[in-house]
């Protein structure tokens, strides 16, 4: 396991081969236009630390970066992306523990600013200083260092495996939906969506101890892996006539109409967490059935960090394991053959890692 942080300390340096220099980073000046420049890693100031990352994903945001989708609000150009990450703490700045230092971490994305009410009930996602976050409005980890505050670093135990680890931050957002469906040993579960989130969904509701755990998607070839993670049955998106009676179910797909058929599986009363962000305007769900149903109705954009303690802490107890779900590991120059991977539908791409 890990060792302990140890008191505030000046700034401390690991030893690195300045040999082996640095690579470039990934920046997107427009919709379309990505570039690699040359990296020049950013000392961390008070409260910071710099990080070596090991692995970058890409998910469905980054593509939205990348062509343009995502709302303005939530994007700012040029942009380094990156908001799911592993790396190695290789410098702290003042008042940062020094036993960061050669520690293995994840970190949070969300740039909060700790002080107004959202963020002092730990909604912190919800921040009313205004968005920002990491590979989005601020530098991503597209890159061979990633400087952040210190505060939104989660250790990892000293073994960790960091390109597992690199599918913490998709499994914190689940780790979010699975903390407020609160699933109880016999409960009917259900999950939409065989996707990263998906997948992992199914391995940290089954901690729950459900006495069904369903997974419905449109990968029949991800059954058997499913079956592993942990859920009792599979049936393919078009096969679901008939099927209810769901206590919980979770959505993770985010497509057109996936909300609408998660909510058809429940049984009157149940629980309905939404993760998944459809197009805009894809207007699926019936107000008068979610009120007829008395379904209770969650929504999670991001994980707080309590949310993150979960799935850090599942992961670290061997309970959580993301590498299966990795099919594609690339370096950095790959990042548009990453991003036409992810975008192209192809059932036998997963998750895809970027190196530095």
């Amino acid at each position: 396991m890990g060792r302990r942080l140890g008191d505030p300390q000046p700034r401390r340096r690991r030893p690195v081969n300045a040999a082996q220099g640095e690579g470039p980073a990934v920046v997107l000046d427009a919709p379309g236009a990505a570039r690699l420049l040359p990296h020049t890693p950013r000392p961390p100031g008070p409260g910071e630390a710099l990080v070596r990352v090991h692995a970058a994903g890409i998910c469905g945001s980054d593509r939205e970066l990348y062509q343009g989708n995502r709302p303005a609000p939530y994007a700012r150009y040029p942009v380094t992306p990156g908001h799911e990450w592993s790396g190695t703490v290789e410098e702290t700045g003042e008042g940062v523990p020094g036993g960061l230092v050669g520690r293995k971490v994840v970190g949070e994305g969300f740039r909060n600013c700790q002080v107004c009410e959202r963020c002092h009930v730990g909604e912190t996602t919800l921040c009313t200083a205004g968005y920002a976050e990491t590979g989005f409005t601020e530098p991503g980890a597209m890159a061979p260092t990633l400087t952040l505050p210190a505060r939104l670093l989660h250790p990892l135990p000293d073994d960790a495996d960091l390109t597992a680890a690199a599918l913490l931050e998709p499994a914190a957002c689940v780790a979010a939906a699975a903390l407020r469906a609160g699933v109880r040993p016999g409960d009917r579960v259900a999950v939409v969506g065989d996707g990263t989130l998906g997948m992992l969904a199914v391995q940290l509701l089954g901690l729950g101890s459900p006495g069904e755990l369903l997974l419905v998607g449109a990968r029949t070839g991800r059954a058997a892996l499913a079956a592993e993670f942990g859920a009792t049955a599979y049936r393919h998106h078009r096969e679901t006539e008939g099927l209810g009676g769901y206590d919980t179910v979770v959505e993770a797909a985010g497509v057109p109409g996936a909300a609408r058929q998660a909510a058809g599986l429940l049984r009157r009363g149940g629980r309905l967490v939404l993760t998944g962000i459809p197009p805009a305007g894809d207007a699926e769900l019936d107000p008068a059935a979610l009120v007829w149903g008395q379904v209770r109705v969650d929504t999670v954009f991001g994980a707080p960090p309590a949310a993150w303690a979960h799935a850090v802490r599942t992961f670290a107890g061997g309970l959580l394991d993301p590498l299966p779900l990795v099919t594609h590991r690339l370096p950095l120059s790959e990042f548009d053959k990453a991003v036409a991977l992810v975008a192209d539908g192809d059932p036998a791409v997963g998750k895809v890692l970027l190196h530095p």
